[in-house]
């Protein structure tokens, strides 16, 4: 291995889902006057409990005015941030968004802006972990929204509990030269292909768990293991920590029975044909979609002159 591979490519840009601009302000979370004055005059974004939100004709996220929600935070609302002297807030509602012009993450995160696509983000996130954190998980009492929607206090224990986060790696195994390694699972659309991924464990390193994600997976040992950037993909919580590893292509794939469907070793010229491609599958392969992480990963891999 030369040096090279050590070094090699990096994502061709920010994941989508990554950027964000508001400035979260934890200190007025603190603060029920703070929080008031906040959000008089603010925005606020509504969330159906599938995580479509109201956007635009120019793709751009449909605020509501706060004020239309009362003098103060309304008590489900959470804090997003401040910009520019407006403050951002999420609301869940009951209304089923399945008319036109309510979309989601997955189909509208990469048309939104830096500020909008930040916002949703973290309100999806949020807005569900709420929904899934209404009992202490220690006594079994109910829990109330504290810290203008970052934290739950519980009613019978008095313990407090903040939005979780589960890591998990997303790593791009090449050969060192021109050959990646991707695999599908049986619940993709078909001739979908991506890299691999899988959660870290208790007790475990990134690192280490690259390295057992992808013998699991397709029974490959890699080296090299090298850091990319990091993507939050909040369906329903989890951060995606994206990786390079390098493989020796010689090794028999196996993919892993009931996880894997199959795994192949892909040249670079038709994974740069699959980027460019408008029209679907090339070769039989159809990459993941722009908002995720793992297509700006591919994109840096095959814009890569070793």
């Amino acid at each position: 291995m030369t040096s090279d591979v050590c070094t090699g490519f990096q994502l061709d840009s920010a994941p989508l889902l990554s950027r964000s601009t508001v400035d979260r302000r934890e200190a007025l979370r603190d603060t029920p006057d703070g929080a008031a004055e906040l959000w008089s005059g603010g925005r606020l974004v509504l969330v159906d409990a599938r995580g479509r939100t109201p956007v635009t004709a120019d793709s751009g996220l449909d605020f509501q005015p706060t004020a239309d929600f009362g003098e103060r935070p309304a008590p489900n609302a959470v804090l997003l941030g401040v910009e520019d002297g407006v403050s951002y807030w999420a609301l869940r509602t009951e209304h089923d968004g399945a008319q036109e012009g309510w979309r989601d993450l997955r189909s509208a995160g990469g048309l939104l802006s830096d500020t909008d696509a930040g916002l949703l983000t973290t309100a999806v996130g949020l807005l569900g972990w709420h929904d899934n954190a209404r009992y202490c998980a220690v006594c079994g009492a109910a829990t109330t929204r504290v810290r203008a929607g970052w934290a739950r206090h519980c009613t019978g224990c008095d313990r407090e509990e903040y939005p979780r986060t589960d890591p998990a790696v997303i790593c791009l195994v090449h050969d060192g030269a021109d050959h990646v390694l991707l695999a599908r699972q049986p619940i993709w659309p078909k001739e979908r292909y991506s890299v691999l991924a899988g959660f870290v464990e208790v007790g475990e390193s990134l690192e280490a768990c690259v390295r057992r994600e992808v013998a699991e997976e397709v029974g490959v040992d890699v080296s090299h293991v090298r850091y990319l950037g990091s993507q939050p993909w909040p369906f329903p919580r989890s951060l995606m920590v994206g990786f390079a590893a390098v493989a020796d292509r010689t090794q028999p794939l196996h993919p892993a029975d009931g996880e894997i469907e199959d795994a192949r070793w892909v040249h670079r010229d038709t994974v740069r044909a699959a980027l460019e491609s408008e029209a679907g599958a090339v070769d039989g392969l159809r990459l993941p979609p722009g908002v995720s992480i793992a297509y700006r990963m591919l994109r840096g891999w095959a814009a890569w002159e070793n």
